[in-house]
């Protein structure tokens, strides 16, 4: 019961946040948890936190509302406003 609990108050906490903020959340406590086993300490798991939440904010940033990415016949990839 109580890990259920703590997981609804860690989805209720990000249920508000931008996808900025989301995705640099998401991405600190992923970095944080695979940090943390591959290196077996603290610090390791701080400097997960770190980049995981820096790439998070990154990708959670590159969202643009009313956007789509598209590719060309060659593959490249760009964005336009969606149809």
């Amino acid at each position: 019961m109580k890990k259920i609990l703590l997981g609804m108050a860690l989805i209720a906490s990000l249920a508000s946040c931008t996808s900025t903020e989301r995705g640099a959340g998401i991405g600190a406590a992923s970095g944080a948890i695979i940090g943390g086993v591959a290196t077996n300490s603290v610090g390791g798991a701080a400097v997960g936190a770190v980049i995981g939440g820096t790439a998070g904010a990154l990708i959670g940033n590159a969202d643009r509302s009313g956007y789509c990415v598209y590719r060309d016949r060659h593959g490249r990839r760009y964005e336009a406003r969606c149809n």
